[in-house]
């Protein structure tokens, strides 16, 4: 484990790549990465939440974070009220903002497709299964969810957009949020690399990741 506790949240529209991000900054810097997705299936599968939202989420958050009490968390807050509902639980150190243009986020999420059960996703264009419409892992077939369909993307990147906006001005005012740019998660990294070693020692060289 890293040699210092750090409270990080990858912020980011739907498709611009914070699973991966997050998964690198666990890998290279010793830090536990926690999914809200990924989470709220496993923990709250059959609760009270908004269909296909984070309603839910403030009730659980003492669990979210006895679950990973330090580490990198991807894809929540996405509210102001939840903003506010992870203030009483801990205080960040810094938020990593991916910027990406609305095409690129288009065309990933059109071509994305996911293992239902375990939430593992696919890329038809750059991280394809191995047998065409199966998960590597298990075989069992995948789907694609409504919201990944291209008639329903622009209205998920508006309402994103319009949630998020106050998120990223609450950051950006306590001088933790860190904005990064691009179309490609490869050409991002390295600058998001760069600020965590600033923050704390790497157990992996940017190479080795």
């Amino acid at each position: 484990m890293a040699s210092k506790l750090l409270r990080a949240v990858v912020l980011g529209p739907p498709g611009s790549g914070k699973g991966t991000v997050c998964e690198r900054i666990a890998r290279s810097f010793g830090l536990q990465h926690l999914s809200s997705g990924q989470f709220l299936r496993e923990n709250l599968r059959g609760g009270g939440g908004e269909p296909g939202g984070f309603g839910s989420i403030p009730a659980s958050l003492p669990l979210l974070m006895d679950a990973c009490p330090c580490g990198a968390h991807t894809g929540f807050p996405r509210t102001l009220g939840q903003a506010e509902a992870l203030d009483r639980i801990c205080e960040l150190d810094l938020v990593i903002s991916l910027n990406i243009p609305f095409e690129t986020l288009k065309d990933r999420l059109s071509a994305r497709w996911v293992h239902p059960a375990s939430g593992r996703v696919y890329n038809m264009d750059f991280n394809p299964p191995q047998v065409q419409g199966v998960d590597d892992l298990t075989g069992e077939p995948l789907v694609q969810s409504q919201d990944d369909r291209p008639e329903a993307v622009a209205a998920r990147l508006r309402k994103y957009k319009d949630a998020a906006k106050p998120v990223i001005e609450l950051y950006k005012s306590r001088g933790i949020l860190h904005s990064f740019s691009g179309t490609e998660t490869n050409k991002i990294w390295p600058y998001v690399y760069t600020l965590l070693s600033s923050k704390i020692p790497p157990v992996l060289s940017d190479e080795e990741n």
